[in-house]
């Protein structure tokens, strides 16, 4: 069940986005509610990913702002880190680290309890089960991109942002992504940046970033 203190909207409002003199993102302005999800569109290099960063907290915008509802209350990403999962391309793990002691770092950093019962079932879900103990350096390119949803929900976070939710996954796992953004976004909200036809459908709401 959904804690009373969990995100309940999440609001951007009016983002703007420069990098020197190029215009990246302008006018950006939607709002998502738990029990939905959100899609944002657009070709390459149009911005998506950068938004994400915005949306996330890891990037600032030139002009406009963010905010998340948290028991009626509007809050700063800064201010709801614990609240944010992520899985994108340039979420970097540490080769020289097995799966298990990325699931004890991410626990600690989340001040997660009850991290071995949940990540045993996370592996399993994602086909990593009996892995645990292997070096990230020794997974596939699709096993990293699993271990990267394995981490996004230790915590079970109530906003997932999945920027290119699919990328290097085969058609097994890009279906156990599909069921989990129908699942997980009954109660919480979903956040995914694509530009793959079929995964456009996976959201309620779509935002694109070239029609402002």
């Amino acid at each position: 069940m959904t804690s009373i203190s969990a995100v309940t909207r999440v609001v951007a409002n009016n983002i703007h986005k420069r990098f020197h003199l190029r215009r990246v993102l302008k006018n950006i302005s939607f709002e998502v509610q738990r029990g939905s999800a959100v899609v944002i569109t657009g070709p390459n290099g149009s911005g998506k990913s950068t938004l994400v960063k915005i949306l996330t907290g890891l990037l600032s915008p030139t002009g406009g702002e963010v905010q998340y509802e948290v028991a009626g209350k509007l809050k700063a990403p800064s201010n709801v880190i614990h609240d944010i999962g992520l899985v994108s391309p340039y979420l970097q793990l540490y080769p020289d680290l097995t799966a298990r002691e990325h699931i004890q770092f991410f626990a600690r950093l989340h001040g997660c309890t009850n991290e071995i019962e949940r990540s045993e079932a996370l592996m399993t879900q994602f086909g990593l089960a009996g892995r645990e103990w292997d070096t990230i350096r020794t997974y596939s390119s699709g096993m990293l991109q699993r271990m990267k949803y394995v981490l996004a929900l230790l915590h079970q976070p109530s906003v997932l942002f999945l920027d290119e939710p699919s990328a290097n996954l085969d058609a097994e796992g890009k279906a156990v992504v599909a069921r989990l953004i129908q699942e997980y976004k009954q109660e919480h909200i979903v956040v995914l940046a694509t530009n793959e036809v079929d995964e456009i459908s996976w959201g309620d709401i779509r935002v694109d970033v070239t029609a402002q």
